[in-house]
């Protein structure tokens, strides 16, 4: 029988470094009120817990993707020209074709890696994280960037209260390698395609519409179970995890879904209050932050829980870098 050679696979992989960027431009909720919304700071602050959020003013999408990889492979210690493979999640492309990882490797300086965009909204960096990690240990990869970067302000009407006053702009990355062990839990994952249309682009307006409410029962629903199976799959119990890190999507969601799960030790990130929703970046934005605050130690489990449009959901456990 035939048989095709294939790849020396390692047993492992791991996340050697991280990296984020936001804009400068800072907008609270006294901006939001200023610019005509008809809100409150209260009424923000007690239904989604948002004080401030950033806005890319002259900046794109692939423009802080490439400020929050650069810090990555920074932190990471491995060269930009050792990178084989680019991740790019993102559900705000500045356009459908050609997709963004190919021009972002080029800016870098990475020669000819593989390449390719993905969008799963709000829970795409976990989905890419997860995709990095089977490719090292398929053999198809040593090094694997991956990037979750948004400019939602491209897409949502600043005067609409159920998105305007939610959602912000800004990047997160992160370089996985091979490792002699395993460092990246297994995933799980799934999606609700009967309730797709809670969140979606509207074809006209182009503009980011969402049923708040059908979300975020969705949720606090649904998330904890997910988070408790992912901790199951890691071996780990959430007592046990040193960080616990959602989709910053509401606080609210945020603070229920950790106290179902029992992470009662764990440094739960509150990113949102200062940095809004910012979709696929959110996790890799907020988990860099704890790291360079030293809140979570080297080596110790993090468990991050994406969850958003489509509806999608994905949830892992990984050691700290």
């Amino acid at each position: 029988m035939t048989t095709l050679t294939t790849a020396p696979r390692p047993a492992g992989s791991r996340v050697a470094g991280l990296g984020h960027y936001q804009p400068p431009t800072v907008v609270t909720n006294a901006d939001i009120i200023a610019r005509g919304v008809e809100t409150s700071d209260e009424w923000i602050q007690s239904r989604v817990g948002i004080a401030e959020r950033r806005f890319a003013m002259d900046e794109t999408m692939l423009d802080m993707a490439e400020a929050a990889s650069s810090k990555a492979l920074a932190n990471s210690g491995i060269a930009a020209t050792d990178i084989d493979l680019v991740i790019l999640a993102t559900c705000t492309s500045e356009q459908q074709v050609p997709g963004g990882a190919a021009t972002l490797a080029s800016r870098l300086g990475i020669a000819a890696p593989g390449a390719y965009d993905l969008n799963a909204a709000c829970a795409g960096f976990v989905y890419g994280l997860t995709s990095a990690s089977n490719a090292i240990i398929a053999g198809q990869a040593r090094n694997v960037l991956v990037v979750g970067s948004e400019k939602l302000t491209d897409y949502v009407d600043l005067f609409d209260r159920s998105t305007g006053i939610i959602f912000a702009d800004g990047a997160g990355a992160a370089v996985v390698t091979v490792s002699d062990s395993a460092r990246i839990g297994p995933v799980v994952w799934g999606s609700d395609g009967d309730n797709a249309d809670a969140i979606v682009t509207d074809p006209v307006s182009v503009t980011l519409r969402q049923e708040g409410q059908t979300v975020f029962r969705w949720a606090t629903s649904t998330m904890g179970g997910v988070a408790a199976r992912a901790c199951a799959a890691a071996g780990i119990e959430p007592s046990d995890l040193a960080g616990f890190v959602p989709h910053q999507a509401n606080l609210r969601i945020i603070d229920l879904v950790a106290k179902r799960l029992g992470a009662a030790n764990a440094v739960v990130a509150r990113d949102i209050v200062t940095s809004g929703n910012t979709s696929s970046a959110s996790i890799p934005l907020a988990l860099s932050k704890m790291l360079e605050r030293g809140e979570i130690g080297s080596g110790t489990p993090v468990l991050l829980v994406g969850f958003g449009a489509g509806l999608t959901y994905a949830a892992q456990v990984i050691l700290a870098p």
